[in-house]
């Protein structure tokens, strides 16, 4: 994200919390800022005069219930009421396809379903997003969230990290993934776009692919158990239905599916 934002010539501001580790990203021409999310008075006095905060970061995964809560939710809303005090109009705010849940309707999710996020990740998520609403109504947040699908792409380890889980899945399932290429689009069409605020948006590519092709690609084995194999599953989890984000932003896909970001050279 940081590098797109750089070769459009905007001036970014990136909040990290060792800048030793900072070398080891492409953040060259971007302000550093060192410090954390719940340092609420430093992050006031760090978006003063800026035009918009990117909210991306979050604990995922291997991280126990408090700290998830801590850092996706406390800190959450600690910089967004940092951005209303230092009079910043617009918040976009990073969220999942994962807090529709499962079991939903038949048919792709869209973003006024209910949400029914099945773990923590997801459920820190929604939380975020209700508080984020409260703080758009009550105190005029210039609000944008968007619901990422499966992320990938440029080297991401994502796909590998989780492939162990999708191992159980029954293979036929598939889902919906965006590369890192779009996800940058979305934000920056979510950051731009004048007269939304309180919208929410789906973001994913156009061709849900099946958990055998990925396991396919990536070298495992694809041998599954047989009560894998035949476990049931909704056709639509992981599913979702981008109509809205294409309507009202023009969002295109950079990388219609994953193929064509294989064969471009963009994992």
């Amino acid at each position: 994200m940081v590098p797109r934002l750089l070769q459009r010539g905007h001036h970014v501001k990136v909040l990290i919390r060792d800048v030793a580790k900072a070398e080891s990203y492409p953040l060259q021409g971007a302000e550093i800022v060192e410090g954390n999310l719940m340092q609420a008075d430093k992050l006031e006095e760090t978006l003063r005069n800026m035009d918009v905060v990117i909210h991306l970061a979050a604990q995922f995964r291997g991280v126990d219930e408090a700290t998830a809560k801590n850092s996706n939710i406390h800190a959450t809303i600690a910089l967004a009421n940092a951005a209303i005090m230092a009079e910043v109009p617009r918040f976009v705010f990073a969220s999942t396809n994962l807090v529709y849940g499962s079991g939903g309707q038949l048919r792709p999710n869209r973003e006024d379903d209910d949400l029914r996020p099945a773990f923590l990740y997801p459920q820190t998520k929604a939380t975020a997003e209700e508080a984020l609403f409260q703080l758009h109504v009550e105190q005029g947040l210039g609000l944008r969230i968007v619901r990422l699908a499966f992320v990938y792409g440029e080297g991401d380890p994502h796909i590998y990290e989780f492939l162990p889980i999708m191992n159980t899945w029954n293979p036929a399932k598939r889902l919906h993934m965006v590369h890192h290429a779009d996800v940058s689009q979305a934000l920056l069409l979510a950051a731009s776009t004048p007269g939304i605020d309180g919208r929410v948006y789906n973001v994913a590519d156009d061709a849900p692919i099946s958990v055998a092709e990925l396991i396919q690609f990536h070298g495992h084995s694809g041998q599954y158990a047989a009560e894998v194999s035949h476990s049931e599953f909704n056709p639509f989890d992981m599913i979702v239905d981008t109509t809205r984000i294409r309507d009202e932003m023009n969002y295109r896909p950079i990388f219609p599916s994953f193929y064509t970001a294989r064969d471009a050279g963009g994992l």
